[in-house]
């Protein structure tokens, strides 16, 4: 179906933030709305089987599949960084952890960056808007919003050995990361429902999609947004080879990432003077700040022998692989029906810090998150990374070309406090290991290896083993002052009827995986394009260790 010439709203990327306010805008009859979306429909099996989320990050299929450029601080790497382009987005290939981050993020965003609306108590309860709970509704969790989430079930003991070893080296224990206690070890949520990924698309956009006052546009690419002044006034698409404009009547709403709404920002004339200069893009609007502050959460994976046979190891047999698929097509339950982070945790990383800095997710695997390297035996492994980096990194543009990927890099351990806080996450995490619950489990250290114990030698092998955990966002920071592009409600400084809504506007990144936060995001700003008052803000109290301090635990 070609899409008509003009709607009321245009909105970019039907990703994690883009296909919630195609819902939730087109809640109102009255209302006309375009989603454009350059990948194709989420049509694959290995999208919504939670336990092959792998698969759509080993190629291009449904991912935008970008590399960093040389990272200085990661001896040259270049990082992997898979974006989602498909029907909803990264929520169609992440690994489905529903993590909302500490409270104190939120206080920091409006202490920090001028930005009053966007305290704990004003967010909270955007989050229980969004939210379907597997354990009902309370203080901090809803229940019947469009994104189901669900508990894991930790039927692998391995699970539990982590809490118990977690706990045996005196860490609390949280019962819910995502409620009054983030800190401490426990069970994790993932968003699924009934066995099956609730991506975005699903929660949000499948309902939606029956409306006639919303239209759909998939393998669809923005070029630029089109202007009249300094108004957004619409964009340039192209489809199957053909370019089209679009009008939007009343905003142009850019959901395309962390990555690509920076970039079709200054394609469309919105950015550094320098950089549209360097590349004869007429300037629609100078504004220094697209591209950069530019955030990601890196993180290193511990490994371990496993002396029993417990692990997931024999479920990469072709056979057992072909069993748990059957399983999960007819039943939608057995091991295809989890993304296998059950359990996890957050700690800090000393005394004096204020709240958890370092992230946990386990796995009974010793495999790479990508699925770029298999198990070789039983095995099982600790992600451990550092949560709020001081590493900047900052995006650019390659050329004039919309096709072309844009250059990028996060500085990875740029800053002796990010190499400190990934050496303390290895030597706590070690330290956990060693406890009793794993003793009957625990085989020898597969990585980094005993041999690596120094802080040169941790810092070295970082820089060889570390991995992206797939959270960018910043570029395009919220707030006032020199580097923001956004206002509190999403409007681009200095320009008329276009705002960025995703994780591109976080000032700073949160303390765990970026989903959640990015659909609270979105639901708080659709009440803003409505007109609407915003939810009533919420007095829940949050936890902190009583002598911080002082204690590292």
């Amino acid at each position: 179906m070609t899409p008509s010439k003009r709607y009321d709203y245009v909105i970019v990327g039907a990703g994690s933030a883009g296909a919630v306010l195609a819902s939730r805008l087109t809640e109102d009859a009255n209302t006309s709305v375009l989603l454009i979306e350059a990948g194709p429909m989420d049509y694959s099996i290995y999208i919504h089987m939670p336990s092959a989320f792998a698969y759509p990050l080993a190629d291009d299929k449904y991912n935008w599949y970008y590399e960093t450029d040389a990272d200085p601080h990661m001896d040259e790497r270049r990082m992997y960084c898979p974006r989602g382009r498909v029907l909803g987005g990264s929520s169609s290939i992440n690994g489905m952890a529903y993590v909302r981050g500490n409270a104190l993020d939120y206080e920091g965003w409006a202490d920090d960056f001028d930005l009053a609306d966007w305290r704990y108590a004003n967010v909270l309860p955007y989050f229980r808007k969004a939210e379907d709970f597997d354990q009902g509704e309370n203080d901090y969790h809803g229940a019947g919003g469009p994104l189901h989430v669900t508990t894991g079930p930790m039927k692998n003991p391995l699970y539990h050995a982590f809490v118990e070893a977690g706990m045996a080296a005196g860490y609390p224990y949280t019962d819910d990361m995502n409620g009054y206690q983030q800190e401490g070890v426990g069970p994790m949520f993932m968003t699924t429902k009934d066995g099956v990924r609730w991506s975005t698309a699903n929660a949000y956009l499948r309902p939606a999609m029956k409306r006639d006052n919303l239209h759909v546009a998939t393998r669809t690419l923005t070029r630029q947004i089109r202007f009249d002044g300094k108004r957004a006034v619409g964009v340039e698409i192209e489809r199957r080879g053909e370019r089209s404009t679009i009008s939007a009547d009343k905003e142009v709403l850019v959901c395309a990432g962390a990555i690509n709404s920076p970039q079709l920002l200054m394609l469309s004339g919105v950015g550094p003077a320098d950089e549209l200069g360097k590349h004869n893009i007429p300037a629609v609007h100078t504004l220094d700040g697209v591209g950069r502050n530019l955030q990601d959460h890196l993180e290193v994976y511990v490994q371990y022998e496993c002396k029993q046979p417990i692990t997931l190891y024999g479920s990469q047999r072709w056979h057992n692989m072909a069993r748990i698929g059957g399983q999960w097509l007819l039943t939608r339950t057995g091991l295809g029906a989890t993304n296998h982070f059950e359990s996890g945790g957050f700690i800090r990383s000393e005394a004096g810090v204020r709240y958890p800095d370092l992230q946990y997710h386990f796995l009974p695997m010793a495999v790479s998150y990508d699925g770029s390297s298999s198990a070789v035996c039983h095995g099982f492994q600790a992600h451990i990374g550092p949560m709020r980096p001081e590493s900047r990194g900052r995006l650019t543009l390659a050329d004039a070309d919309p096709k072309s990927a844009p250059h990028f890099a996060f500085n990875y351990m740029g800053t002796e406090r990010d190499r400190f806080e990934m050496r303390e996450g290895i030597r706590h995490t070690r330290e956990i290991i060693a406890q009793a619950p794993f003793d009957r489990y625990r085989g020898k250290e597969l990585g980094p290896g005993e041999n690596v114990q120094s802080d040169a030698e941790i810092d070295a092998w970082v820089r060889q083993a570390g991995e992206s955990a797939y959270h960018p966002c910043g570029s395009c920071r919220m707030g006032s002052g020199e580097d923001a592009v956004v206002d509190g409600q999403g409007r681009v400084h200095g320009i008329e009827a276009l705002r960025v809504i995703d994780a591109s506007i976080m000032p700073r990144i949160t303390t765990g995986n970026l989903n959640a936060p990015t659909i609270m995001i979105a639901e708080k700003l659709a009440d803003a394009i409505r007109g609407r008052a915003s939810l009533a803000d919420t007095q829940a109290r949050w936890y902190e260790a009583p002598d911080w301090q002082n204690r590292q635990r």
